[in-house]
This record gives structure tokens, C-alpha cells and sequence, in this order.
């Protein structure tokens, strides 16, 4: 049902400050484009279409235009509660996540190991089910996988993946609004990867090309992608006409590349391998002279924290570099996701093009 909402001028609501102009705006709008992602899971952007990842950017795009751009103060989740399940340390995952839940009117719930031991002393089942009888939503950064899918399943409430061993999807949204702030489109775009065959990678593959993407790897032997992931990503590369190409050399990943990407080499919880991994992925590190094969119009991406091995100050504190903005939009890209999830709110911004 339509209706205008006008929110008082009250100490209660502006928490955050006299800086939010407060305006009318109007919710429980039917969804312009027919996406409905109101109580799915967010757990891989491969249970995703190239329409409703598109989506979650569109509806980004409009809360960072609205919000920052527009001053307006949106509590599109008054009233919902957040579990924020954290075994591994975050620096952009848990203030995004935090912050930008606040911001629109919702309670964060910030859990550690010293909080809550998934499966130890209380099982999967139990946690989710409890879980699910006292917050909207849970979001979860995991060393496993398979423990995002034992929560999705046993929750009756959204499960998003906040990173775990095999894919870190809020991570791309991010990467994806980045680019397509830059570049006015996604489509056509060649992307290079040069590094590690990780989660974000995995999670590249699992999407680049619904945008109509190309993705060209690089990886040191034996630090390939996973093959189930790979096998799945030339399949998605043949039915949208892209190209997927793997090798080991670097230089050929980067020629006509129009984005550089890298990550860490040494994830957490990899730290014994730590010398071994140096060894391996020397040769890796993004530099100016990686950039003179690219294309012209080249950007850099990386999801932060970097290392001084991966990528070299020339390139990374570049005009070329988008890892700031990049940064940045872990906030609204993570905003959109739960607005997604948990309302039935539709952009009043027009939709970019992809």
C-alpha cells in the first residue's frame, strides 16, 4: 500500500545529528523491475541472477544518492535487529555492516568467539533457531562455509555471508558499484585478477559474467581456484558469451585488462604458510610495469588491508586506484543488501545502466 511517511523533528530520531535534512519518502512501493529478494539468504552471488545482483547495485546507488548526496534520513529498518556473527577480525565488514545498519534506523548486535562459539557449546541448529527468535537477520563472518549453510537452513530468518573460506559476496557488490561509478557500465569490461585463487576471486567468477564481463586470472601452480568453482564460472562465461581465461603468468592476465585486481596472498588463518606463499607468488606484485600492458583506461581494485608485496605504492596511491571508493561502498552496497532482505522498499533512483 502507498503511503508518505513524515518523520519528526525529534532528539529520538536524530541520533546522528542535524546534518540528515528529513524528508517525506515512501515505502512499500511494488518493485519497478518484478525483483523480490525479501527473506532470501545472501550466502553466494551464484544463487543469484545477473537481474537481481543488478539489483542490489540499483538500490545501493539510490541509498548512497539519497543519503549522502541528498541529505535525507531513510529508517527503513526501524525497529530490526542484526546478529553480527564474527569469528575472523574485520575492519570494513564490521563498521559497514554496523554503521550502515544504524544509520537506517536498525539495532546491530556485534558477536565475537568470546560471544559465541558456532557448533562448540551450542550446535548449528540450535544457534540459528535461537538466532532467528530474536533479531530480523544475521550476518556472519566464517572460516567455513558449510556452517553458512547449516545456519540458512536451520534459521527461518536471512542469512548473509560476511566472508567465509570459500566466497566473500558483499566484498564484490562493492567492487561492482565502484566500477560502475567509474567506467557508466559493466558490460564489456575486462577484468584482471593477479593473485591468490580465493574468495574474492571465487566470488568474481561467480558473477562477472551476468554483467557481461571478462575475467582473465593469474594464479602461482597450485594456488588455482577451486575446480567446482571453476568448471561452474566457464559454463556462466559460454551462456552470456564472455571470455574466462587461467594462467600462470601475470603479464598475459593483466594485457587489455581495464580493471587490475589483487587481495592479500596470506588469508587469515594461513599464516603458517606464510613463508612458503611469499615464495610462490613472487613475480605477483601489481606494479607500473604490470599497468603498461593493461588498457588504457586501467583501474586498480583491491578489498583492503594490502601489503606492500601485493601491489606497490606507485600503483596503489595512484588516480588509477579505486580502493578508497571501493572501500566506501562496502557501506552501501552492504545497506542495499539488507534492505533487500528484509523490506519491501524499491528505488526511487533511476536505474544505471549496467
Amino acid at each position: 500500500m502507498l503511503f508518505n511517511l513524515r518523520i519528526l523533528l525529534n532528539n529520538a530520531v536524530l541520533r546522528n545529528g542535524p546534518r540528515f535534512v528529513v524528508r517525506n519518502f515512501r515505502c512499500g512501493q511494488p518493485l519497478q523491475n518484478k525483483v523480490q529478494l525479501k527473506g532470501r539468504d545472501l550466502l553466494t552471488l551464484k544463487n543469484f541472477t545477473g537481474e537481481e545482483i543488478k539489483y542490489m547495485l540499483w538500490l545501493s546507488a539510490d541509498l548512497k544518492f539519497r543519503i549522502k548526496q541528498k541529505g535525507e534520513y531513510l529508517p527503513l529498518l526501524q525497529g530490526k535487529s542484526l546478529g553480527m556473527i564474527f569469528e575472523k577480525r574485520s575492519t570494513r565488514t564490521r563498521l559497514s555492516t554496523e554503521t550502515g545498519f544504524a544509520l537506517l534506523g536498525g539495532h546491530p548486535c556485534f558477536l565475537t568467539t568470546q560471544d559465541i562459539h558456532l557448533g562448540v557449546n551450542e550446535s548449528l541448529t540450535d544457534t540459528a533457531r535461537v538466532l532467528s527468535s530474536m533479531t530480523d537477520a544475521v550476518l556472519a563472518r566464517v572460516y567455513k562455509q558449510s556452517d553458512l549453510d547449516i545456519l540458512a537452513k536451520e534459521a527461518s530468518i536471512p542469512i548473509v555471508n560476511g566472508l567465509s573460506d570459500l566466497y566473500h559476496p558483499i566484498q564484490i557488490l562493492a567492487d561492482y558499484l565502484t566500477l560502475q561509478e567509474h567506467y557508466g557500465s559493466l558490460k564489456g569490461l575486462t577484468l584482471s585478477w593477479i593473485g591468490d585463487g580465493n574468495n574474492i576471486l571465487h566470488s568474481i567468477m561467480m558473477s562477472a559474467a551476468k554483467f557481461g564481463m571478462h575475467l582473465q586470472v593469474a594464479t602461482p601452480k597450485g594456488y588455482e581456484p577451486d575446480p567446482s568453482i571453476t568448471k561452474l564460472a566457464e559454463q556462466y562465461a559460454k551462456e552470456n558469451d564472455t571470455k574466462l581465461s587461467l594462467t600462470n603468468d601475470p603479464l598475459e592476465a593483466a594485457r587489455g585488462g581495464n580493471v587490475l585486481i589483487t587481495d592479500t596472498w596470506i588469508s587469515m588463518g594461513q599464516e603458517e604458510e606464510k613463508k612458503r606463499r611469499l615464495q610462490a607468488f613472487q613475480g605477483y606484485q601489481v606494479t607500473m610495469k604490470t599497468a603498461k600492458v593493461a588498457a588504457s583506461d586501467w583501474t586498480f581494485l583491491h578489498c583492503l588491508p594490502r601489503k606492500p608485496e601485493e601491489v606497490d605504492d606507485e600503483v596503489f596511491y595512484s588516480p588509477r586506484s579505486l580502493v578508497f571508493p571501493e572501500a566506501e561502498n562496502r557501506k552501501w552496497t552492504i545497506m542495499a543488501v539488507m534492505v533487500s532482505l528484509l523490506t519491501d522498499y524499491s528505488p526511487q533512483l533511476q536505474k544505471p545502466k549496467f
